[in-house]
């Protein structure tokens, strides 16, 4: 049994839990970037949830996690391997740790290797183990500005090239994006920002009854780890299996056109930048229908989903005092009214 705090046991912070959800059935999505105030359960979220998701197949012994079942996306050694036996392995969840040197995150060449056996061998980083999985990064902002443009490379690209020492190598490099901060020590650079899909605000809940579940809940596994995740096995059961169904009908989910046109509108009375906003909002909102178990986006599926898949790729309106977030809302209320 993992030890891992039970993701159906985090108290409130619904959006998160739910911007999580939607980044796991549908990674296209670009990723979740959540800030909030320390000690809200950012990172036991992120990893409570890799606990739930189903284990992958990957070709034997490939460092890269690379899938039998596609010809193309294949790193160096799989794209030659006529034969391809697979074996199961679960969802990598990698963090990428503050101070990290860009040959931990890219790969290197294998120094012990070379040294005592004269051979040049490339030894995988972080981006190499992360592939096909989730790469958490706490304190985002906080990242040196040449691993953000790093990020920003293998994001557009979902390949990592490393070539240097006479190496050469290219390998898959796609992942889902989690990052985590605090916004009072610092903000996102725009370009990476702009990358994340979802960007959900988290904060210390205020309800006094709130509070007192969480004590009660964390100060219970803490004394009796087994027995607490044997009490919430069922419920994150149920997730699993919500995920589970999810992604393999997600599809199936159509988006009316009446959904597309409201989209639209509400982008455009933002001011946003792009089309990126309208395809989150779809992909996320279509994430959102599959996890309801329906085979069509609605608009209350959107009126949910909206606000963290718009309320970072807001510009700033210096005659509008309000917050990124109050003005999606209000432009929510307005075209979206039930």
């Amino acid at each position: 049994m993992d030890g891992t705090y039970p993701f159906s046991a985090i108290v409130g912070q619904e959006e998160m839990k739910q911007a999580l959800l939607v980044a796991a059935v549908e990674p296209t999505i670009g990723g979740v970037l959540i800030f909030g105030d320390r000690g809200t359960g950012k990172s036991t979220a992120v990893r409570a949830l890799a606990t739930l998701l189903p284990q992958i197949e990957v070709i034997a012994n490939c460092s890269y996690n690379c899938a039998p079942d596609t010809p193309q996306g294949l790193c160096q050694v799989c794209t030659g391997t006529g034969s391809r036996k697979s074996q199961k392995r679960r969802v990598p969840v990698v963090d990428m740790p503050l101070g990290v040197t860009e040959d931990r995150v890219i790969g290197a060449l294998n120094l012990e290797r070379a040294l005592s056996h004269g051979e040049k061998s490339f030894e995988p980083g972080l981006l190499a183990n992360a592939n096909r999985g989730f790469l958490y990064i706490d304190e985002v902002n906080l990242l040196e500005d040449h691993l953000v443009d790093l990020l920003l490379d293998v994001a557009a690209t979902g390949e990592n090239v490393v070539e240097r020492e006479g190496l050469s190598v290219r390998h898959p490099a796609r992942f889902v994006l989690v990052g985590s901060g605090n916004p009072e020590e610092g903000d996102l650079r725009p370009q990476l920002l702009d990358r994340f899909g979802l960007s959900v605000d988290v904060k210390t809940p205020d309800d006094l009854e709130t509070r007192i579940e969480v004590v009660k809940r964390r100060d219970a596994y803490e004394r009796d780890p087994k027995e607490f995740l044997k009490k919430w096995k069922r419920r994150d059961q149920k997730i699993r299996r919500q995920i589970v169904d999810a992604s393999s009908k997600l599809e199936e989910v159509e988006v009316p056109d009446q959904v597309l046109r409201l989209v639209a509108q509400l982008c455009v009375s933002l001011g946003t930048d792009g089309l990126r906003g309208e395809l989150t909002v779809i992909r996320a909102a279509r994430a959102v229908a599959a996890l309801e178990g329906h085979s069509e986006v609605e608009i209350d599926h959107v009126r949910q989903i909206a606000l963290p898949a718009l309320r970072h790729r807001l510009r700033r309106d210096p005659l509008d005092e309000a917050g990124s977030s109050v003005r999606v809302e209000r432009a929510v209320d307005e075209l979206l009214a039930p």
